[in-house]
């Protein structure tokens, strides 16, 4: 089987971490070929080259894929999909942007958050706030998949494929670019973080905030949020872990003041060790925890801050 594996590209350069871990269950399939679009892409196809597990990339180096727009990734897939029987990718925002719209002119259903590779047609994945575990056999010529990258380790840069030049299917003219507004940090991105210390309804406010970012500081950690974080004002959209957010699974996950809503859960239970500090000893977050600690956190975590120093 040939598998077609879009590689995640930010701001012209290849996302390692994302496109490794997709590149893992990829290489599963059968023989893989990375797909590198973008402009100015000769350094991203490059790092893709080294990719333990690829046999080819194709770089689609042109600025009709600048941006990212979806419609013009989709119809560029589309006019090589006939080549391949699988197209996977990690599951971003961007991917699950691009992947449905394939899906949609290949006329064939799209896979999500896939967890494990049974076999060429078989595929797991959680449903009900991964509470449980569905298993999908699909009978359709070309599977289009997205790829959980939390559940897959990263492939080894060891590789030294081919890298080919692919000719662009052209500017589809249904959407535009207008701007991309980017927060900057010097933290860990979240997703790919080694160490996430979250922050939850109990931590009270948006200044009192502050103590996780200290505690992740200390870490060299990314700052996560409960969506109970978010939506009270403690925390910034773009760090919800759960459901709704993010999908984490770190070495090591500290949840500071959050209860354990099963939503939250669903975002980070694959992580390796997890912590909890919470006062509230009933609070379900000890059901998953490796480590509890029922106290106080505007006492233990000033305390656990300073002794890390």
């Amino acid at each position: 089987m040939a598998v077609l594996l879009l590689a995640e590209i930010v701001g012209g350069e290849l996302a390692v971490d994302a496109t490794a871990k997709a590149m893992t269950a990829a290489k599963a399939l059968g023989d893989v070929t990375v797909l590198v679009a973008g402009a100015g892409t000769d350094g991203a196809a490059a790092a893709a080259a080294k990719l333990d597990g690829a046999a080819k990339v194709l770089n689609a180096d042109d600025a009709a894929y600048g941006n990212g727009l979806a419609e013009n990734l989709a119809d560029l897939i589309k006019s090589i999909a006939g080549d391949y029987s699988h197209i996977v990718a990690p599951a971003t925002a961007s991917a699950k942007n691009v992947l449905p719209r394939v899906a949609a002119l290949l006329d064939v259903m799209v896979i999500s958050d896939v967890t494990a590779v049974v076999d060429g047609d078989t595929f797991e994945r959680p449903i009900y706030a991964g509470n449980a575990m569905q298993t999908v056999k699909s009978s359709d010529a070309t599977k289009v998949l997205t790829v959980r990258t939390a559940t897959f380790d990263a492939a080894a840069e060891t590789g030294s494929a081919a890298v080919e030049a692919l000719a662009a299917a052209g500017d589809a003219g249904l959407s535009s670019w207008v701007e991309d507004k980017v927060a900057e940090s010097d933290r860990p991105e979240l997703t790919s973080a080694g160490i996430v210390v979250s922050g939850g309804r109990g931590v009270g406010s948006e200044d009192d905030f502050a103590l996780i970012e200290k505690l992740a500081d200390k870490l060299n950690a990314a700052v996560g949020a409960s969506r109970a974080a978010v939506d009270s004002g403690f925390a910034a959209n773009d760090l919800q872990v759960g459901q709704t957010g993010k999908v984490v699974a770190p070495e090591l996950y500290i949840a500071v003041g959050i209860s354990g809503a099963i939503q939250h859960l669903a975002g980070m239970k694959d992580s390796k060790i997890i912590v909890a500090i919470n006062k509230d000893e009933e609070a379900p977050i000890f059901q998953v925890a490796d480590f509890g600690l029922v106290a106080d956190l505007f006492d233990a975590v000033p305390e656990l801050t300073e002794k890390l120093g």
